[in-house]
């Protein structure tokens, strides 16, 4: 599965969706860290905010720890399902 965008500008797919959850759940990117550090990853709000801008690559195992912190499937944080 390709990591880019069609125009190849964005390391990630991820980055629009987990701002979407992010501001649901009304979240800012520091708490979201913050959430995310207690799995025992290193996250700061400077990763989230490379992530929701495209600008991070995003390897697997942390695709699965944000899609389990929003109770939602992988293949909707890739843009593969709607849920």
């Amino acid at each position: 599965m390709k990591i880019y965008n069609y125009n190849g500008t964005s390391r990630n797919r991820i980055g629009d969706k987990v701002r979407e959850l992010r501001k649901a759940e009304g979240l800012s990117q520091k708490d979201l860290a913050a959430r995310l550090q207690t799995e025992g990853y290193d996250f700061t709000d400077v990763t989230i905010l490379r992530i929701e801008k495209g600008q991070r690559f995003v390897p697997d195992y942390e695709v699965v720890l944000i899609a389990k912190c929003f109770h939602v499937s992988t293949d909707y944080l890739l843009g593969v399902s709607d849920r």
